[in-house]
This record gives structure tokens, sequence and C-alpha cells, in this order.
């Protein structure tokens, strides 16, 4: 009986971890035959685990959905990713979920064993609130997250950053987070082209769909389209030229403020903005790299300026 149990919970483990197994393979994987495969199966089934049954001479198997949650089996690995992630959720940004992770975490933790218990406290942190970008509410994240997975149309009310209220009908592609902000990158149906839209700013209208054929993206990547979107909001342009190739790690840690443009085998330009000239600057100071200045020649004075300030700072009396 206790042989039978643990295998139960090694075939229900084996159908959390992947979508479909046949009967041959879950039969290799536990040691048995695929008629004992097919009568733990019914005894899972049983205990109401939703496991759909495929047609065919390998009988394929697969755990769907079902009206409750079921026990989840994770190895050590994946227990301590879990724990982690819910540590990261209670200060994500997201409005109210919070409080609900630091739950799951107390019950996680409260199950786990001794070594994995010890694991789990070492990537204790300490979390500093400080202001910052707005939260998203918890149920509009999860609405477009559906939507985006499910390809269907999303209709929503949305507020542009001068406040100019409209209603958007798109075709939601991918979530991006950037700067401490989420963003939806959607083709915009009204307006026929991609457009990038803040989740703090959206509300969604119910009911969803219909469903929608992906189209490819703008430079093929949703968070390389999110930066440029983000950039071309500020009013101040700025280009360098960096004394490091574009796929040298120093330069593709840039890659964060703007664009990457190579150029040769020791340089590549970076193309950025920001509020200010004074933002600019700031940004340059920030960059690990030697650079050149190559647009806009107002922008050195600005860095003279900065740089007096810090010289000062370095060389005061103490």
């Amino acid at each position: 009986m206790i042989e039978t149990s643990a295998r139960l919970l090694r075939l229900l483990g084996l159908l959390q971890s992947r979508r479909a197994w046949s009967a041959a393979e879950l039969a290799e994987r536990l040691g048995v035959s695929t008629r004992t495969v097919r009568r733990d199966v019914g005894r899972l089934r049983g205990l109401d685990y939703p496991i759909d049954v495929g047609l065919g001479p390998d009988g394929g198997y697969r755990l769907a959905a079902g009206a409750t949650l079921p026990p989840l089996l994770l190895d050590d690995e994946e227990a301590v990713a879990v724990a982690v992630g819910l540590r990261t959720a209670a200060d994500s940004g997201v409005a109210g979920i919070g409080e609900t992770a630091l739950r799951a975490l107390v019950k996680l933790r409260q199950l786990m064993p001794h070594r994995l218990r010890h694991r789990m406290d070492a990537l204790r942190v300490s979390a500093v609130r400080a202001p910052g970008p707005p939260t998203v509410d918890a149920g509009e994240l999860t609405a477009v997250a559906a939507a985006c997975r499910d390809r269907e149309r999303l209709r929503f009310d949305y507020r542009s950053h001068d406040g100019t209220g409209s209603v958007r009908l798109t075709e939601p592609h991918e979530l991006v987070t950037w700067g401490g902000r989420w963003y939806l990158v959607a083709w915009d149906l009204e307006r026929a082209d991609w457009r990038t839209f803040r989740l703090d700013r959206l509300r969604c209208r119910v009911p969803i769909g219909p469903r929608f054929e992906r189209r490819p993206l703008p430079e093929g990547d949703a968070a390389r389209f999110v930066t440029g979107s983000v950039a071309r909001l500020w009013p101040y342009r700025a280009t360098v030229r960096l004394h490091a190739p574009a796929d040298a790690e120093a330069a593709r840690r840039t890659a964060v403020y703007g664009q990457l443009v190579p150029v040769d085998d020791t340089s590549c330009l970076l193309h950025f903005t920001a509020d200010s000239l004074h933002g600019l600057a700031f940004l340059l100071g920030a960059l690990e790299v030697d650079f050149d200045l190559v647009h806009p020649p107002e922008l050195a004075g600005q860095l003279l300026v900065t740089a007096d300030r810090l010289r000062r700072a370095a060389t005061a009396e103490r």
C-alpha cells in the first residue's frame, strides 16, 4: 500500500511536469507496466484529479485544469524558486498582491523540510519602501495577461500621459516591465499601428474577444519596442560613441538607457533620451565605459558643470 501511494505521487509529479505523456513513457519512468499506469491513472481520477485520456494505442495522458487546485509537487529547486518569487511579489508594485504572496509564502515555508527552509531563510532580504512608479491593479494585470495568452482582443479605457481619456481596441501581444512600470505591447486596431500602453493607466472592459492571429512585432522584440516607445516621449536626445563593441558586456548594460548601434570592432553608438540636459548628463555619469559625445553639442557644457560639481565634492576639506 505504501509502495502504491508513493508511485501515485511520482505519477502525479510526472503529469505536472509536462503537458502530455504516453502510457509507455510513464511506464518506463515508473518501472511498471502500461496496465499498472492505466490503473494508477484511474485511482488519481477517483481522487478528483482531472486527467484527460487520449485515444490511440499509446493512450496519452494529460493533467487538465479542474474546478479546484490539486496539491502541487515541487522538487527542491522549484520550491526554493517559488519561495524567492513570493518574496519578490510582496514588493512587486502590483496592488493587492503583497499580502496574498506573504500568506502563500508562510504556507510554503511551513511545509518545507528543514534543509530547504534553511536555504530559503538564507535568501531573506529587507525591502526599503521608497517613492516609485504607481502600482498596478492585480485584477487588471491578470486580465491583460490572460488576453495576451489566449490571443483575445482587448478593449479598455486609457488615460494618456497628458490626462486625455480614450477607449482603445487592441490585439494584446506581450507584457513588459521597464523602469519599475508594467507596459502592454499591442496592435491598436483603430490606429492600425503598434502601441505601448502603461498598465496603471488602463481599465479593461468586458467581455474580452474575439480571438486573433498574432502579428510579427517590429524589431521582433517586445522589450526593445517598449524601450524605444518610452524613449520617444522624452524631449532631449543624445548620441555618444562608446569605447567598446556592441556585444561587449559593458556596452550591453547601457541598452537599458536607449538603443545600441554597432559601429566597428572597438566601438558602438548609444542613442538615448531624457527629460533635460541634466538628465542626459546624469545617465552618462552612470556608464561604466568611456565615451565620446556625438550629439547635441550643448550637452558638453552640462557635462562640464556636472564634472565641476563632482570634483568640488571630491576635493572638499573634511
